[in-house]
């Protein structure tokens, strides 16, 4: 498969490619070209031109073209899914529900755009300036470096890309090396739609080469989801030209189930909200915090629910727990685990590892001084419960860590469990369900360590605009 770079299908002027696995088999699906600075030069330049193209189209034909791309994923929408999950190694089934995202995130940036309206500063409205108007508008930031994770690769190009291109900007994809066939034919779907050479395109980049983009000083906003780390690097890289960021990062999201919470409940959204993508969630819950009354009840009921699960390769139609990303990931799962049960944790089911494939674990009895109870995020199907005593030590234990993406609460009493949600230091707080809840209206977007900005139908147009204002001096006699 190739790049896209300013409408074409290109290798690498490298002529280098690598290899794209499976990580449940191990196998090669694919090689892809191996980008180089000079190749992200070249797309640079083309998105300077062609985000002046793209941004003479009225919103309408914006929207039109955006449409025509709809249609395209709606044809292909079986295809789509089933590279997702090889590449992936996510169920098939999850894989299909993501390509269904498509539809739903990128209509819901198109329909917002034509209702994102300026506005106006009357004349008089304050002392000095009765003769004067002032028109607020949003225009175009320019050209967007969007780098994308492997755990949802199409959730994210809906969140970064549609809004992109709706604002008029021009688009710069890098989908992570991991996985980023699906994001190329997304690509090629963009350009077959219409729209221009240069406003989309897409490198496989792997590593520190995209850093390239992240300097450029023609690069008017980054917007990445990764690590923390990655994250911090990105946005010293991007001071040096002032360039925009927008950033969701690292989360360890604490689920706090109070003494007169409903444990069966929240047994059926740890589920959901931890063994979801093989627990390769950024919002995943991933320390649970349970009252010391209820918490045996809560890890045996856990153990006994993750067991129904079906475990098993991602290409099967029943599969619920597949496998992690790559082997080398299942490894850094594995040694967390054993530093987990080092520090003081009772290993109940679990913890084992045969290649990239990780057992659904969980841990009871992790002291509130473990590592995981703070800042090591585990990012695989790893259940950590932590007991407590008061609901201000569960407050306490979670705003300990430096994460503060999301959170959650269950307890029957809502007035209760709202003063525990609002105590959070958290960029969302969901009540009796799991941290993992993301809606492609609503922003989303973490505090602290976990990001800078918000994500979302309500938010992302103003990461994406510059604000300018026309001054009609004197238009009022």
């Amino acid at each position: 498969m190739k790049m896209i770079i300013d409408g074409k299908k290109v290798d690498s002027v490298s002529g280098m490619t690598f290899d794209v696995t499976a990580p449940a088999t191990g196998e090669v699906i694919e090689s892809v070209p191996k980008a180089t600075a000079e190749d992200i030069e070249t797309a640079i330049t083309a998105a300077v031109k062609g985000q002046k193209v793209w941004e003479g189209y009225p919103i309408s034909d914006r929207a039109e073209i955006l449409y025509k791309f709809l249609h395209l994923v709606d044809e292909n929408k079986e295809s789509l899914a089933q590279t997702l999950s090889a590449e992936n190694g996510k169920p098939i089934n999850e894989a299909r529900a993501e390509i269904g995202n498509i539809k739903i995130g990128f209509s819901g940036f198109i329909e917002h755009a034509k209702h994102y309206y300026g506005e106006i500063i009357p004349p008089g409205t304050e002392a000095g300036q009765a003769t004067h108007m002032q028109l607020v508008t949003r225009e175009p930031i320019g050209v967007v470096a969007c780098i994308i994770p492997f755990n949802f690769p199409c959730d994210l190009y809906d969140q970064k890309v549609a809004p992109a291109l709706m604002m008029g900007n021009a688009a710069i994809v890098f989908p992570s090396s991991d996985n980023p066939l699906t994001l190329m034919r997304l690509t090629e779907m963009l350009v077959e739609a219409g729209v221009p050479n240069g406003a989309i395109q897409c490198l496989t980049a792997p590593g520190s080469v995209k850093s390239a983009a992240v300097s450029d000083p023609r690069v008017h906003l980054v917007t990445l989801t990764g690590s923390t780390e990655v994250g911090i690097d990105t946005a010293k890289i991007a001071a040096g030209n002032l360039t925009h960021t927008a950033l969701e990062l690292g989360g360890n999201d604490a689920f706090i189930v109070l003494e007169d919470g409903d444990v069966d409940l929240a047994v059926e959204e740890m589920i959901w909200g931890r063994m979801y993508n093989t627990g390769q969630v950024c919002c995943a819950s991933k320390r649970f915090l349970v009252h010391n009354s209820i918490k045996d009840e809560f890890a045996r009921k856990a153990v006994a629910r993750i067991k129904q699960l079906k475990y098993g390769a991602p290409k099967e139609e029943d599969t619920q727990i597949a496998c992690l990303i790559s082997e080398k990931a299942a490894i850094k799962v594995e040694e967390q685990v054993e530093l987990t049960v080092k520090q003081g944790g009772k290993l109940l089911m679990g913890g084992n590892r045969n290649g990239a494939y990780y057992d659904p674990t969980v841990i009871t009895d992790v002291p509130k001084t473990a590592d995981v109870a703070k800042d090591m995020e585990i990012f695989g199907p790893v259940v950590p419960i932590i007991g407590f005593d008061t609901d201000e030590e569960a407050i306490e234990i979670a705003n300990s860590s430096i994460f503060g993406l999301s959170s959650c609460v269950f307890s029957r009493d809502q007035k209760r469990a709202f003063r525990v949600a609002r105590a959070m230091e958290s960029g969302g707080a969901v009540i009796n369900g799991a941290s993992f809840f993301r809606s492609f209206e609503m922003p989303f977007g973490g505090w602290k360590h976990s990001g800078i900005g918000t994500e979302g139908v309500m938010s992302t147009f103003n990461e994406m605009t510059r604000v300018k204002v026309i001054v009609l001096k004197n238009i009022i006699d």
